[in-house]
């Protein structure tokens, strides 16, 4: 029996050595039945690779859009359905490219029916993280469930996805934090010495790698915004920049010509405390165009930075950009700011951040802590008003004239008083 296709997908050939030396590096090459054809990308440049697959996808699949059973349909067939319609709506397109790529690779050659839980845990096992495989399977479920709008299929079709990861809930106290911004202020580059008697060795230099980042957590301490949107902010409007309003002390989050996602990313006033720093390092230089430069160009990721400074502030504990988010959350609930305030300013909703943050308030459940140290109140009986007693009922005198005193008489005598 005939080994079933795998579709197109991406293979890394091998380096090409002759006489113990390197002729030709390894290269990705999207491998698609009996042809090979080369994408230009070398092995450490996976995610273009992954889009120009994505690309030799669209261009040569043209998808039947007719509906059918899904044991006919093939599943390369859903997901270039899903990447041509909706590829522009989406906030990251890219991110999307690479996804729809992933899933060819491992789904190609597959039909729809095929889709059921084991073969979900078999992409989560060859996806190798179950975090990045539940992400790759909710967009597989997304396409699926477009071509099911689209009136192209007949019949159910399940996407088991893996249970999502515990929450990071890790903080800044207000001593760390203070620890971690020192330490990005004062750091100096270290350099080895190449030269000399004392080559090999590493010394100080006057150079401050790690200021940029002093801004970045600032801004992210006192806002609570994500990490791509400090990295986008900048005094100026413009395409792709998040806009700092100084004249108003608001904080335009979303960058302009950005679409709208799950991601709250709603205007917030700037704290007054930042504001003056912001202007300062506009007035003096510092950032003359965006909160967080690098050599007069902004910052694209701060991962690394952030990880080198982390180590030398000596925190424990995972701590990630994000974790500013969180710290921000964290600060406001221990202030014992309004849910409802809160969640609008750190843009998430009061579900979430009641959830997730809600135990540092400090009238998270106290009422119920308080009562349960004590004995119960005994409420004193209420006393009912008492019944003016009736009138003293004496029986009226007979008089006995001739005779003893008859049943009928000393009955009227009770009833009536006197």
């Amino acid at each position: 029996m005939p080994r079933r296709s795998k579709g197109p997908h991406l293979w890394l050939r091998p380096a090409e050595r002759r006489a113990g030396s390197i002729v030709r590096q390894a290269t990705w090459v999207i491998k698609d039945g009996d042809q090979y054809i080369a994408t230009g990308c070398a092995a450490s440049e996976a995610p273009q690779a992954q889009i120009k697959l994505a690309e030799h996808i669209a261009e040569k699949y043209q998808p039947r859009r007719k509906e059918r059973d899904i044991e006919a349909i093939d599943i390369a067939d859903v997901l270039s359905i899903y990447l041509d319609d909706c590829s522009t709506t989406q906030a990251k397109p890219a991110q999307l490219e690479s996804s729809i790529a992933r899933l060819n690779e491992f789904w190609g050659g597959r039909q729809l029916s095929e889709i059921n839980g084991q073969t979900c845990r078999e992409f989560v096992k060859w996806r190798g993280s179950a975090g990045g495989a539940r992400r790759d399977l909710e967009d597989l479920r997304a396409a699926i469930g477009h071509h099911q709008k689209e009136g192209l299929h007949r019949g159910i079709v399940r996407v088991v996805l893996p249970p999502k990861g515990l929450p990071r809930t890790r903080w800044l106290t207000r001593a760390e934090a203070a620890q971690l911004l020192w330490t990005c202020w004062r750091a100096r580059e270290m350099q080895t010495v190449h030269r000399g008697k004392h080559k090999g060795e590493k010394i100080e230099t006057d150079k401050r790698p790690l200021r940029h980042l002093a801004r970045f957590i600032l801004l992210g301490l006192y806002t609570g915004t994500r990490a791509g949107a400090i990295a986008t902010a900048s005094f100026n409007k413009g395409e792709g920049r998040s806009y700092v309003d100084l004249s108003n002390g608001i904080f335009y989050r979303l960058a302009e010509g950005s679409r709208e996602s799950n991601k709250r990313q709603s205007p917030a006033p700037i704290p007054p405390r930042l504001v003056a720093h912001l202007r300062r390092w506009r007035d003096k230089g510092i950032a003359p165009n965006y909160v967080v430069e690098w050599a007069g160009q902004p910052v694209k990721s701060v991962k690394t930075a952030f990880k080198s400074a982390v180590r030398l502030a000596k925190l424990d504990g995972k701590i990630t950009p994000h974790t500013l988010r969180h710290t921000a959350a964290t600060w406001l609930m221990q202030a014992g700011v309004d849910k409802w305030e809160a969640a609008g300013f750190l843009g998430m909703t009061v579900e979430m951040l009641d959830r997730v943050y809600g135990h540092h308030h400090p009238d998270h459940l106290r009422t119920a802590a308080k009562a349960i140290g004590y004995r119960p109140r005994v409420s004193l009986p209420v006393s009912l008003p008492v019944r003016p007693s009736a009138r003293r009922r004496i029986p009226q005198r007979i008089e006995k004239i001739g005779g003893g005193r008859s049943r009928n008489r000393t009955r009227l005598s009770i009833l009536i008083p006197c």
